[in-house]
């Protein structure tokens, strides 16, 4: 393991990348929620049982509210890499002879 002292530059172009992979990302997540949810319409909950009834709709609630957290959160991560790529194109214009 080495320390170096220097810094690594970001540039524009490396955040952009990596909001397209994010972005990708956060796109079919989005399509396996939609997916699940539509699937967990469309079949009936068992309503002979109010402890059977009550847990099923504990998982149905865990499962879709967890994919959506993840869903969202690729989406904020390529929101704010774009930002980051249009902060580094202005700072890099200002000051050409920085990098």
């Amino acid at each position: 393991m080495t320390n170096s002292s220097e810094e690594k530059t970001v540039t524009p172009l490396q955040c952009l990348w990596g909001a397209l992979i994010s972005g990708g990302l956060g796109l079919l997540l989005y399509r396996l929620d939609s997916a699940i949810a539509h699937t967990f319409a469309n079949k009936p909950l068992p309503t002979a049982n109010t402890t059977a009834l009550n847990l099923s709709v504990a998982v149905r609630t865990l499962v879709v509210g967890s994919i959506t957290l993840v869903t969202c959160l690729f989406a904020i991560a390529s929101l704010g890499l774009v930002a980051l790529a249009l902060q580094t194109a202005w700072q890099n214009r200002q000051n050409p002879d920085q990098q």
